[in-house]
């Protein structure tokens, strides 16, 4: 095993921040990972680097998952049982699945990232979270070293959380998720935000599962910026819920707001829409901005420091609060 010394970590995050590890090592199976572990236990995990802000040198060893492989545990007629290692691409296993005609994880196409992070913050996008197909999580305990089984009720998944971004953050790296997915009679969901207008562009009437893929990977390429050519960790805020009593208040104030009903008390407002009206969508500020198409996005154009991008939000989190009275909140990992 190979421990590195002042490694760039800008090849490791989306948002391609130049900050370095003191020390780095890139481990290729559970058995690397276990004994680097007996030796340190005061360690920083990558995989993806999807869903993080890095905002200065990182002192702790780095480790950099790279464990691959995925697994078919068992089938019957109708469903397919299947435990995927933390390092594989999240983009590459849904385009996996669906060209075994595996259904349940279409409309999460194109989301930056590895499988390992996908509980972590219960990945969601066009009406699906991935909590609805995720059986178990597979986790190494680091003050220990054991394996550590979690189903799918003692993740605690919850909008954008899970139990690993609150009481057992920082004590597991989670090394494999396993997944329910159908094999027939897929429950297709087109119902959120612009895939039917996509199917009825393409005159599709009857989609099936690559369909929706296609139509969702059409609609994130249009909006949202590649991390390979700008710098971005995908949606940075998450959309705040208020009560029915604080949307009426704004409603009559913006009668045009868009929301969605998530219960009689409760409504969920478009966080990029609160951005919008709030005049940072496409704003740039030399190296670093707001994308031009999705405000949700903080981008970073070339050579933006974390500090910059992080400062950025908060100002607009400080702008949110004054108009709207709404605390949006960070969905991003900030380091």
């Amino acid at each position: 095993m190979n421990i590195q010394e002042n490694i760039s970590l800008k090849k490791y995050n989306t948002f391609g921040i130049n900050v370095n590890a003191k020390r780095f090592v890139s481990v290729n199976s559970l058995y690397e990972l276990k004994n680097i572990l007996k030796e340190e236990q005061n360690v920083f995990i990558i995989s993806g680097g999807s869903n993080m802000l890095l905002t200065k040198d990182i002192e702790e060893l780095v480790i950099h998952l790279n464990l691959k492989g995925i697994s078919i545990d068992r089938e019957n007629d109708n469903s397919v049982y299947l435990t995927v290692n933390t390092g594989e691409n999240w983009h590459d296993f849904v385009l996996w699945c669906i060209s075994l005609n595996y259904g349940g994880l279409e409309n999460l196409s194109l989301i930056p990232g590895n499988v390992g992070t996908c509980p972590i913050q219960n990945i969601g996008a066009y009406g699906v979270e991935v909590k609805d197909t995720i059986t178990k999580v597979e986790a190494l305990e680091i003050e220990t070293g054991k394996l550590v089984i979690f189903s799918n009720e003692e993740c605690e998944f919850g909008y954008r959380n899970s139990i690993f971004k609150n009481q057992a953050k920082g004590k597991y790296i989670i090394t494999s998720v396993s997944f329910e997915l159908t094999k027939k009679n897929h429950a297709l969901n087109t119902s959120y935000g612009a895939i039917e207008q996509e199917l009825a562009s393409k005159n599709i009437t009857k989609p099936n599962i690559k369909n929706i893929s296609d139509a969702i990977i059409s609609i994130r390429q249009s909006k949202l910026p590649d991390p390979k050519k700008i710098g971005n960790s995908g949606s940075f805020f998450k959309n705040p819920v208020i009560s029915l009593c604080h949307f009426e208040k704004l409603k009559s104030k913006f009668p045009e707001i868009p929301h969605y009903i998530i219960s009689e008390s409760s409504i969920k407002i478009p966080a990029g829409w609160l951005i919008e009206q709030s005049g940072f969508k496409g704003k740039r500020l030399g190296d670093y901005g707001v994308h031009e198409k999705q405000a949700l996005v903080l981008v970073n154009y070339g050579n933006a420091t974390g500090k910059n991008i992080y400062q950025l939000a908060q100002s607009i989190q400080n702008t949110i609060k004054s108009k709207f009275s709404i605390n949006l909140e960070i969905e991003v990992n900030i380091i």
